[in-house]
């Protein structure tokens, strides 16, 4: 629940925040009477990222084979891993370059009259969080075999997709400045981590399909004390990838991952 909620309020963030300065700009630029096609774009964006899931639900579906459907969730586990560490570690240089750009668009499309234009602008925003948000949310179901429970994840979406909503409007509302670099910087170390758990599930899962070595099967089993099958351990497998008895492997490779993104993280904040 928590993972789903934290997703959906940073992709609702990102989508939502361009819309909302895409209405206030639109307000700057003494054209309200655009901001309908801004809203629907959103609309379409909202409808099509339904249509994706559901054309995904139904691809991943028909494999039924239990080696093949462990290299698809295994490829579906690395390409999250892949989104979500860019996300995470290189986005924040681009942020300021972004609004930039959306608002240089949406003056040359207001001095244009392209009407079109505006509500692709809002679709697009919405579309690209709407499919990142549902590559996660499969990345994490097929990392949890079966026990990532539907039911909490949608009550920890909605609450994050009503929260993301609720900060953009008092952002916009206000006029203090909300410390948005923060909570950016630690909501992406916080996606670093649950990358490495999926990108831990994916070797688990092509070692299961014989593509990777299984060298020591169980390094350590620590479940007398923290078991990954009990209530908070479950709670912590379902987010950060936790294993009480891990493989060599996916140690390594969990560890590996964590010492470079981390460090890389902290630099591209120190930076910006």
């Amino acid at each position: 629940m928590l993972a789903s909620f934290l997703i959906t309020l940073r992709e609702g963030l990102e989508a939502f925040l361009l819309v909302g300065i895409a209405l206030s700009y639109l307000a700057k630029l003494n054209a309200r009477h655009y901001n309908k096609y801004i809203y629907l774009g959103v609309f379409v964006g909202l409808l099509l990222s339904l249509a994706v899931a559901v054309v995904f639900q139904v691809v991943v579906d028909q494999f039924s084979n239990e080696l093949y459907r462990n290299y698809l969730m295994a490829e579906i586990l690395i390409f999250a891993t892949v989104v979500l560490t860019y996300m995470a570690i290189w986005m924040q240089k681009q942020a300021k370059n972004q609004v930039a750009q959306v608002q240089k668009d949406l003056t040359d499309m207001v001095s244009t009259g392209n009407l079109l234009g505006l509500v692709f602008l809002s679709t697009l925003a919405v579309l690209r969080e709407g499919f990142e948000t549902i590559l996660f949310f499969s990345a994490l179901m097929y990392s949890n075999f079966g026990e990532f429970s539907t039911q909490d994840a949608l009550i920890g979406a909605i609450s994050g997709l009503v929260l993301s909503i609720a900060l953009v409007w008092m952002m916009l509302k206000s006029t203090r400045n909300v410390p948005l670099r923060s909570f950016f910087r630690w909501t992406s170390l916080f996606i670093i981590i649950i990358a490495a758990g999926l990108l831990s599930s994916a070797i688990n899962m092509l070692q299961a399909a014989h593509v990777l070595p299984i060298v020591h099967a169980q390094l350590f089993d620590i479940s007398h004390i923290l078991d990954d099958r009990g209530v908070f351990g479950t709670f912590l497998r379902a987010l950060f990838g936790y294993n009480s008895s891990p493989g060599l492997l996916q140690l390594v490779v969990w560890g590996g991952y964590m010492l470079t993104f981390v460090f890389f993280w902290n630099r591209g904040y120190k930076q910006a």
